[in-house]
């Protein structure tokens, strides 16, 4: 299941969405400074708003040139948006995820800790980006995703994912309330789960967002592995900016378009 990444400063790029224009940003390559130094994406992180839009053109230039960089207003849950040319790429929805079929938009979803996934069905030319973070992710907005891709085209059995920087299980202790309510909805999700010190556990959302993909049909996934909690020089971290009593985070971008 897990497959090759390949770093090339400032992103990071996967091997089954190599003929798709795509990549998954850090922190390094932008223009803002202090804590929120550099590649600082986050519409709503207080930075100066014309850094956080040079940033943002980076983003999209380096990966579809002239291409338009949209997102929504994301808020935890299953809901994704098909965009076109039509639609008003600066409006941002509520929803956690995206869906095209036109070329020269680039879906960009923001994440700091959370999951990015990036999708592609190259071949019907349909592309789909999701955040998920533990409340989506078990809501089932991967699921979301593959459904508003079937709708523009593509085959389930011919989407490929990639599942880019987010916190790794090492970094991320949850109680067993939390536990319960994955267990609660499959005690299979048992699995994701290692122990921790009393009445916690460490969650693999990583793992089990992949599940989730696979059991959906989907017989390409990459994992990254990176864990931006730890990672403090390369990811912007919501969990470590709370732990370290920061004011204010970056987010990072993940974007995929088609050329």
């Amino acid at each position: 299941m897990t497959t090759p990444f390949v770093t090339a400063a400032p992103l990071v790029t996967a091997a089954p969405l190599a003929d798709v224009p795509h990549g998954f940003f850090g922190r390094r390559g932008g223009v803002s400074t202090g804590g929120l130094a550099s590649l600082n994406c986050g519409l709503g992180s207080g930075d100066d708003p014309a850094l956080i839009a040079e940033n943002r053109r980076r983003v999209a230039d380096a990966v579809l040139p002239g291409g338009t960089l949209t997102g929504v207003y994301q808020v935890h849950g299953n809901r994704c948006v098909i965009v076109d040319d039509t639609s008003d790429l600066a409006a941002r929805p509520e929803a956690d995820a995206l869906a095209t079929r036109s070329h020269g938009i680039v879906l960009g979803i923001l994440t700091a800790d959370c999951v990015p996934v990036l999708f592609a069905d190259r071949a019907a030319g349909v592309v789909g980006a999701a955040h998920a973070g533990w409340k989506g992710a078990i809501a089932g907005i991967t699921d979301a995703t593959l459904t508003a891709m079937e709708s523009l085209g593509a085959r389930r059995g011919e989407i490929a994912a990639a599942i880019g920087p987010c916190i790794a299980r090492a970094s991320y202790e949850v109680d067993n309330g939390f536990v319960q309510r994955f267990t609660a909805d499959d005690p299979a999700n048992e699995r994701f789960f290692a122990a921790a010190k009393p009445g916690h556990a460490m969650f693999d959302i990583a793992a089990y967002v992949a599940a989730r993909l696979a059991a959906a049909g989907v017989t390409r996934i990459a994992i990254g592995g990176q864990d931006t909690y730890a990672e403090a020089d390369d990811y912007f971290s919501y969990r470590r900016a709370c732990h370290q009593g920061e004011n204010s985070y970056g987010r990072q971008l993940s974007v995929i378009g088609l050329n």
